[in-house]
């Protein structure tokens, strides 16, 4: 048994780390957290100064069993989580899970794993800093109250099995905003225009008017005015400039720029670069800070050196912008600069290469350019062409790496690389054309500009923005998908040879690409809170409320007076509004049916958004359908509405019977001879026809031929199936699992009613297979779970006291 017992948070982490360590140290995994909040209640005793109550998680029982063993055999104990809030909790959370011996454990940190910085942390160990196991526990309880008592009021107010969280509700009102801003934008256009002129007979100089046409009318005087102009080059000024690298990566820079350029989500580019950090070929990826290292500093500066020579070298330590950054972390960077590349998955050399580049370009010298701006004037008009080009003098950074934007509104001009030109220049006019452009509304959230927004209000740290970016998507709030564009036709009025030619082109606008969409639920859900709970979705105070953590994490406040400040107020609000508040649907009139004359709304039901037709009354049976994918309850029309209304649709016949479509409780079905086959997800119930419909029930019946294995003709209630995890027994309606190694195809008719005696089914089928699914599986979890937290509360529950 090794004298040293070295616990870390991950299997990969601890494979690095001890083959850095040697044979001296035993290194294991923690597997995560190893304790949370009690799931009975509020997991929080607020009677008693909101002291938390913790348990070990039932997957981590087996995990501190072998730890605690491990641990009493070592002569020293090293906790040597990550260095962040979260990283220092679980260390504290071990520390009482397995009753170590403060003498004997030491706390260490290091920003990478590698050989020189875990040294240098067992030379120099500490032990938990509670300030920051405080800052957690504090978010942590915080969170737990919102959610534990905001979700039942809105599982009463709204819609069931709902939940709100302090982050994750600011986070879908911006969304919400944003969709409301894009549906209340006004669309203008104007007419831009653009003359092309031909320089020594070959090359073509384009130049732009900077003033703009409101009107096509407007636009066409103006070319009727340059009807035989002559132009020519009437001033040139050059002006010297440059530009300058971008900052090392912090986790949210990194997560925008990843999206940007390698298409990644948040939570996947965590992922990724989690993977780079365990195998110690970055820092660590949690940070909000832009520092380096000396060591890193003149590690980069050898490499820029050696590899572009010293014009390239420009050494510069980069300042962290947010005032409220945490513990004074580097950047992410490469652990080792003089490897460019790394070996591994795909995904992990793309997010690594970036992370090299654009931490080796922080350290270079600026890139120097030369501006020209040529003002091109004609003898009919006082109206000036401008024509811009840049050179590069010196390349400096641009050589590695060149950061890029979110600006999707950034409009082309007439630049570039300009042809030799020089003052006074005749300058032959090729043609000129007046484009009618339209205005941009804001662009929607990716998940990286949410990222970018969020930061800049100073909501949700470096550990929080993946999580929560998760969390809205999952509950349903916020849709990210991709959405075609739509058509809309433009003019374009062309001068050549004097001559004007007017054009109308067509053109795709408005297509999306992993944008961030509210949802009906999300948006109802927005406005509830924003009229009940003022607080809680405020920026602000959100804001202020993360400023409350950076100084628990400092030790200026304490987390207990922190969390009562909050929560009475907050309290208070929960029961008035709980009291008090109408019910929330987003109903929406939209008008009158104009066949029965009733009512038509819309709003949120018990199964989603939906469209009614009723007035109300009491003895009236109300007709609903639901929403199509892309309808929202704030912008359908009443036409649109009664569109829903043609369900089921009858498309025609099929072997002499009619094939119907409809929507039900799981979504849109054909319905033939009694039978009822699911649409795809791709299938428009309101558009599809007979052809396609015919082609899904022959998919099926086919589907069906290929799932039998085995029937037998004395007994019809008993079959052999293949399913989706394998072939399967069904007896009377009954689903069994056959027993390992089993050989479906040979099985007899007795062996079969013999797996069905001894074997508990696992489901039923037909009618009721929904109501025993649940029955026979979710009951029986809630009540396993239950019994198993029972005895853990006396045992492994307990009030961390706090001194």
């Amino acid at each position: 048994m090794a004298e040293n017992l070295v616990i870390v948070e991950s299997p990969a982490k601890a494979k690095t780390i001890e083959q850095i360590l040697g044979k001296n140290f035993l290194v294991k995994s923690s597997y995560g957290h190893v304790r949370d909040l009690v799931k009975n209640d509020k997991g929080i005793d607020i009677e008693n100064n909101f002291q938390p109550l913790y348990e070990i998680s039932a997957d981590k029982a087996k995990v501190i069993d072998e730890l605690k063993k491990l641990s009493k055999k070592a002569k020293t104990v090293w906790l040597a989580t990550d260095e962040d809030r979260e990283g220092e909790a679980i260390s504290w959370h071990l520390f009482e899970a397995l009753n170590l011996d403060k003498k004997n454990t030491k706390r260490i940190v290091f920003h990478e794993i590698t050989k020189t910085a875990i040294l240098e942390a067992i030379e120099n160990p500490r032990f938990i800093d509670m300030h920051l196991v405080d800052a957690q526990q504090a978010r942590r309880i915080l969170d737990r109250l919102v959610g534990f008592e905001l979700s039942p009021i809105l599982w009463k107010k709204v819609k069931p099995s709902l939940s709100a969280g302090r982050v994750q509700s600011v986070s879908v009102r911006l969304i919400v905003e944003r969709e409301r801003e894009l549906e209340a934008f006004n669309i203008t256009s104007a007419f831009k225009v653009t003359a092309e002129f031909l320089i020594d007979k070959k090359a073509v100089l384009k130049a732009d008017l900077t003033e703009r046409f409101p009107t096509e009318e407007g636009a066409q005087k103006f070319l009727e005015k340059l009807v035989g102009a002559q132009f020519k080059i009437a001033d040139m000024e050059k002006k010297p400039g440059k530009k300058s690298p971008a900052a090392p990566f912090t986790t949210s820079t990194l997560q925008q720029e990843a999206s940007r350029k390698l298409g990644f989500s948040v939570a996947q580019t965590m992922l990724v670069a989690q993977k780079l950090y365990e195998a110690g070929k970055i820092t660590y990826m949690r940070t909000d800070s832009v520092n380096l290292s000396k060591l890193a500093l003149d590690a980069a500066k050898a490499m820029i050196t050696k590899e572009y020579g010293k014009d390239y070298s420009n050494p510069k330590q980069y300042k962290t912008k947010s005032a409220n950054a945490q513990e004074a972390h580097e950047a992410i960077r490469p652990s080792y600069f003089d490897q460019p590349t790394v070996e591994g998955e795909r995904n992990e050399q793309r997010l690594y290469d970036l992370i090299w580049k654009r931490t080796i370009a922080s350290q270079m010298s600026d890139a120097e350019l030369e501006r020209t701006i040529v003002s091109i004037s004609n003898n009919k008009t006082k109206d000036i062409f401008t024509a811009t080009g840049e050179v590069i003098k010196f390349d400096g950074f641009l050589r590695v790496y060149m950061e890029s934007s979110d600006d999707e509104t950034k409009e082309e001009t007439a630049s570039g690389l300009l042809p030799p030109l020089k003052k006074g220049q005749d300058l032959p006019l090729v043609a000129i054309t007046a484009t009618e452009r339209f205005t941009s509304p804001p662009a929607r959230y990716t998940e990286a500009s949410l990222v970018k927004k969020l930061e800049e209000l100073g909501i949700g740290r470096p550990s929080t923005y993946a999580p929560t970016i998760s969390t809205i998507q999952k509950r349903g709030y916020v849709l990210k998908e991709d959405r075609p564009g739509k058509e809309r036709a433009f003019t374009v009025l062309t001068l050549k040879a004097d001559k004007i030619k007017h054009d109308q082109k067509q053109e795709n606008y408005a297509s999306e690409k992993s944008k961030m969409f509210p949802t009906d639920i999300g948006t109802v859900v927005t406005d509830f809170l924003k009229e009940n709970f003022k607080e809680i979705m405020d920026f602000g105070f959100t804001a202020a409320v993360e400023k409350e953590f950076d100084e628990i994490a400092e030790g200026h406040v304490k987390w207990a007076k922190m969390i009562k400040d909050f929560y009475g107020p907050f309290h208070k609000t929960v029961v008035q509004t709980e009291k008090h508040s109408e019910r929330a649907t987003g109903e929406r009139v939209l008008g009158i049916d104009p066949v029965s004359k009733r009512q038509v709304t819309a709003r949120i039901g018990k199964f989603g958004p939906l469209v009614q037709i009723s007035d109300g009354r009491e003895d009236e049976k109300p007709q609903y359908a639901r929403l199509r994918m892309g309808q929202r309850i704030e912008t359908i029309t009443l036409e649109e509405a009664m569109d829903l209304f043609k369900m089921p649709r009858n498309v025609g016949q099929f072997e002499e019977l009619d094939v119907t479509i409809a929507i039900g409780r799981f979504g849109p079905y054909a319905r033939h001879n009694n039978m009822f086959f699911s649409l795809a997800k791709t299938d428009d119930p309101y558009t599809i026809d007979l052809d396609r419909a015919i082609e899904i029930i022959k998919a099926k019946r086919q589907a069906d031929i290929e799932k039998v294995i085995k029937t037998f003709k004395s007994n019809d209630e008993v079959q052999v199936l293949k399913g989706r995890w394998g072939p399967y027994l069904v007896v009377s309606s009954q689903n069994y699992r056959l027993p390992k190694g089993t050989d479906a195809e040979s099985l007899t008719l007795d062996e079969c009613l013999t797996i069905a005696k001894t074997t508990t089914p696992s489901f039923s089928r037909g009618k009721s297979k929904a109501n025993d699914k649940n029955k026979k599986i979710v009951a029986p979890v809630k009540v396993a779970a239950a019994k198993k937290s029972a005895p853990k509360k006396k045992s492994a529950a307990k009030t961390s006291k706090k001194k």
